[in-house]
């Protein structure tokens, strides 16, 4: 696996606990940018407008990176649900993800290490079922060889985990690819050795 990939979300995922007749709705999704994470945040909001809380947090960059977060206690006591959904996000080593916990209230009170530990658990207990996917920083690369150069190219570009955006043949043969960043240097001797030299590389 390339060192640049991490796990993010693959899709929607809720989960639910019951906590002294209050009910808890964790809803987790992939959120790539701040902005992703606030439209799903609206749309947790619109789904359950009757709730009581739709408490939130979301890491909107690789795991544990602090560059682009945002939590919302929405009106629980102060530093009672969002910073401690946060805090399992970050600590969950899944990446580019967001939280909702939408909270009913069934009429006894929690109080302050209460609602720590149902927010947090809420996050946690929907994260243990979560569908996740790889996701790959990468890299383009626009490359040109000779047909006969074709072959070890292709093998090339599998064995550094590049995917094979667009191909082209004519007088010489014009491929577009996808690679990991952490493969480029490998994959750009790898090609060269191979063609003997043959084989052109630039960034488009």
């Amino acid at each position: 696996m390339s060192d640049s990939a991490y796990l993010i979300p693959a899709a929607l995922h809720r989960a639910e606990l019951v906590i002294s007749r209050s009910r808890f709705i964790a809803t987790i999704a992939p959120a790539a940018t701040p902005v992703d994470a606030r439209a799903f945040i609206d749309a947790m909001r619109a789904e359950f407008p009757d709730a009581t809380h739709n408490c939130w947090a979301f890491v909107a960059g690789p795991p544990g990176d602090t560059a682009q977060i945002g939590m919302s206690d929405a009106g629980e006591p102060h530093g009672t649900a969002g910073r401690p959904m946060l805090d399992v996000l970050l600590y969950s080593g899944i990446g580019e993800v967001a939280a909702v916990v939408t909270r009913y209230f069934g009429g006894v009170k929690l109080g302050t290490g209460g609602l720590v530990k149902a927010y947090g658990g809420a996050v946690q207990h929907a994260l243990e079922t979560l569908p996740t996917t790889r996701r790959v920083e990468r890299t383009i690369l626009a490359i040109q060889v000779g047909y006969t150069d074709v072959e070890a190219l292709r093998r090339t570009i599998q064995e550094c985990e590049g995917e094979l955006l667009s191909e082209r043949y004519e007088e010489r043969v014009h491929y577009e690819v996808a690679l990991p960043v952490d493969m480029l240097d490998r994959f750009s001797g790898l090609a060269r050795d191979r063609t003997a030299g043959r084989a052109m590389l630039r960034r488009p």
